[in-house]
């Protein structure tokens, strides 16, 4: 099976790489309010025995949704560089596994001994510098160079695994897989909806349906129905019990109403606010059976945020390509061209200044309002460091 031609459009494009660098600013933005204290509790994570959800329990299902809107771009490209489904499912696997790698090393950070031989700060920063070394775009060095910095990269990791140490024990057999963390749980998401479009042909019927059976997978789950397959959870189950990749593939569902219709199309804008408004509903009226909570990845915690993320994207397609407004996300664009770069960035940061004993700023600056300011402008030099480091051909491509 084929996936269906795409039409080749740039705005959508823009649309795409705006909305990803918004929410990239906003993962850089939450990330950073731990530093704060005196903040309205809505802006933080819920916890997980509420009902409700703040601003950044929104910010990693919504970059889900965008990797799915990507899918069908993406493979696209490759069918037109003469890819098979083969190659395109070796190239979705290595992807994913860079993503598991990241995600393996990351969640191990947490456990990592403060009495080890290197210290935590360096130990982060050198994995983060193997990661940048693996997964360079090197499409602009020599080929030579790029297999040396390879190989390096690779030594790299391997040698931080290997000075490992927890408290429990030490070495590369100390480093367990626990929830994959966010790297992680992209990776397996992304590997399942991309693998969905791959082998149905990119056909919507088949999008949807398997969005709504990871949905109903995510419903079975939180009412209980899947405890008898316990003894398997531990071994093989669905990432996220259904949720993580029920959410690219409403992006990719997405992207197709996008694909079939066209912005200039009434229908378009009808379809993707009946679908946007049965995902809110589904949310709003499922609510009370299992609440809405990222913690315990809920059904309506999903559907919500699928819902939200779709309106979003909606509204910057009608500003980049009805208005033609697209001038406003240049600022931030290196977060949707560099995102992963952009991510990593703040590991350095975090790590060189507990590294070199840097004090937080005055308590002033890191409450209320000002806090606030503080985490934006934060994010905002992480965002143009970003851009800086693409300019000189320093980014990651996975």
């Amino acid at each position: 099976m084929t996936t269906i031609p795409l039409k080749d459009s740039g705005p959508r494009l823009v649309a795409i790489d705006a909305l990803r660098a918004g929410v990239m600013l906003l993962m850089i933005f939450v990330n950073d309010l731990w530093t704060l204290t005196g903040i309205p509790s809505w802006l933080e994570h819920a916890p997980g025995d509420a009902n409700y959800m703040g601003l950044a329990d929104v910010v990693f299902p919504a970059f889900l949704f965008i990797v799915g809107l990507s899918v069908p771009y993406a493979i696209q490209s490759r069918r037109k560089k003469g890819d098979s489904n083969l190659q395109l499912f070796f190239h979705i696997s290595s992807r994913t596994l860079a993503l598991l790698v990241m995600g393996f090393f990351h969640v191990n950070m947490d456990s990592y001994s403060e009495t080890a031989s290197l210290s935590k700060p360096v130990w982060q920063i050198l994995v983060t510098i193997g990661f940048f070394l693996v997964w360079l775009d090197y499409t602009s060095y020599k080929p030579g160079l790029s297999k040396v910095l390879k190989a390096i990269g690779v030594l790299l990791l391997i040698g931080m695994a290997i000075l490992f140490k927890s408290n429990e024990s030490s070495g590369i057999m100390a480093m367990k897989v626990q929830w994959w963390g966010i790297l992680g749980l992209i990776g397996w998401a992304y590997f399942i909806s991309s693998c969905v479009f791959l082998f149905s042909g990119g056909k919507l019927i088949l999008q949807v349906a398997a969005f709504v059976f990871f949905l109903l997978f995510s419903a079975a789950n939180n009412l209980g129905w899947l405890e008898l397959l316990s003894g398997i959870r531990r071994y093989i189950w669905i990432a996220g019990d259904g949720s993580m990749p029920a959410l690219p593939l409403a992006g990719i569902i997405t992207a197709l109403l996008y694909r079939q219709f066209g912005s200039k199309s009434s229908r378009f804008w009808i379809s993707i606010i009946s679908f946007s408004a049965l995902l809110l509903l589904f949310g709003y009226l499922t609510n009370p059976v299992w609440g809405i909570s990222k913690i315990r990845a809920t059904p309506s915690w999903t559907s919500i945020c699928a819902g939200i993320t779709a309106l979003t994207f909606a509204l910057i397609v009608y500003l980049t390509e009805i208005l033609n407004q697209r001038n406003w996300y240049l600022p931030i664009k290196a977060a949707g061209t560099s995102t992963l770069t952009c991510y990593l960035l703040p590991y350095i940061h975090y790590a060189v200044l507990t590294l070199l004993s840097i004090p937080q700023l005055p308590v002033f600056f890191r409450t209320g309002g000002v806090g606030l300011v503080k985490s934006l402008l934060y994010a905002l030099i992480i965002v143009m460091i970003t851009g800086l480091l693409e300019k000189r051909k320093i980014r990651l491509k996975i």
